[in-house]
């Protein structure tokens, strides 16, 4: 046998070998080619894997346009560039799928590829962060409402301390951001600016911490250095709060809702993290306002119903709501919509 021949054969063998034995990528998946031509071929760009959110989002959609579904999935990990996910998008377009998913990475500068899809006749569906720009550019967008969750969150801390007889000026709150430009960022810092001007709360300072738990412990241990008279940490995100509490803790200070006594009050948004959930039974976080990512079946619907010549909704919010183990405030009303807390045990 030649020598071509030889290597050739061997790559064959260890092609076949690291299939039978390699699960599903973590970062990435490419489609078979050798696919049934009948699945519904779709083009997932995800932001990144920032936090634990991200990631159930992402087994979410994967799950819900799966193979056995009828869908046959090109994903790709931006790892938070939006550089990277326009890549994709081109990719994609040049594969001539059938769908692209989007979860873009900030609200700005995408128009000029989303009209690249258009163009080539592919439906674009947004998940969880919305682009600015021609709004004709996109299908669908699919998620949460980031404001609303602000201000849920924001009227339960006015509800618990109000109930406490703590004197609404007495409130110095800081902000750990997320991602800057984000959508979820962008709603949540909205929502408590507007709450710091109509309740008085002293905002002492707002910093991004990226949506990461080693940037909250990075920022919160800063912001300690500089405040002696922090009471109220606004976490973006879970994994931020659990970064916060590991910094106030290390500083000799101690998480809780109890701020006439000293202690720091974290609050926080999500709702998935396993242990930011346990830190909200033990009272650590005292309300963590919930945000769905299990988005998939929304995105999957949508499909299916363009494929039936349909014409799904614009925007599709997903159902959302408040978690405490605090019983002291056991509704809030937004927007004249009363939502119960969930009692955490």
């Amino acid at each position: 046998m030649k020598k071509k021949a030889v290597t050739a054969v061997l790559l064959l063998l260890l092609t076949l070998t690291f299939s039978a034995c390699g699960g599903r990528s973590a970062v990435e998946t490419e489609p078979d080619t050798t696919t049934d031509e009948k699945l519904i071929s779709v083009g997932f760009s995800q932001l990144g894997a920032e936090s634990d959110w991200r990631n159930a989002n992402t087994e979410s959609i994967r799950n819900a346009l799966s193979e056995e579904n009828g869908f046959s999935l090109n994903y790709k990990n931006g790892l938070q560039k939006q550089s990277n996910q326009i890549k994709a998008l081109r990719t994609f377009i040049q594969q001539e799928v059938d769908y692209i998913v989007l979860a873009p990475s900030t609200e700005e500068g995408w128009d000029t590829v989303l009209a690249e899809a258009k163009n080539a006749g592919i439906p674009v569906i947004l998940v969880d962060r919305q682009v600015n720009g021609d709004k004709d550019l996109y299908t669908s967008w699919v998620g949460s409402d980031f404001e609303l969750e602000g201000r849920r969150m924001t009227t339960w801390i006015y509800n618990y301390t109000h109930a406490k007889g703590i004197d609404q000026n007495d409130i110095h709150i800081v902000d750990l951001q997320g991602s800057i430009g984000s959508s979820a960022q962008i709603g949540r810092t909205k929502s408590l600016d507007v709450a710091v001007n109509q309740y008085g709360w002293d905002l002492l300072a707002k910093e991004s911490a990226d949506f990461t738990e080693n940037k909250g412990r990075e920022v919160m241990a800063s912001l300690l250095r500089k405040y002696d008279n922090i009471n109220v940490v606004y976490c973006e995100n879970d994994n931020e709060a659990i970064g916060a509490i590991d910094a106030i803790e290390a500083a000799g200070k101690k998480p809780g809702s109890d701020i006439l006594n000293g202690e720091i009050m974290v609050v926080s948004f999500d709702g998935i993290n396993r242990d930011a959930l346990e830190y909200a039974r033990n009272g650590k976080i005292s309300c963590i306002a919930e945000c769905n990512p299990y988005q998939g079946q929304y995105v999957r619907n949508i499909i299916e119903r363009l494929e039936k010549g349909e014409k799904p909704v614009k925007n599709k919010y997903v159902s959302e709501g408040l978690q405490s183990s605090i019983p002291d405030v056991q509704t809030v009303t937004v927007n004249n919509e009363r939502i119960g807390v969930t009692l955490l045990r």
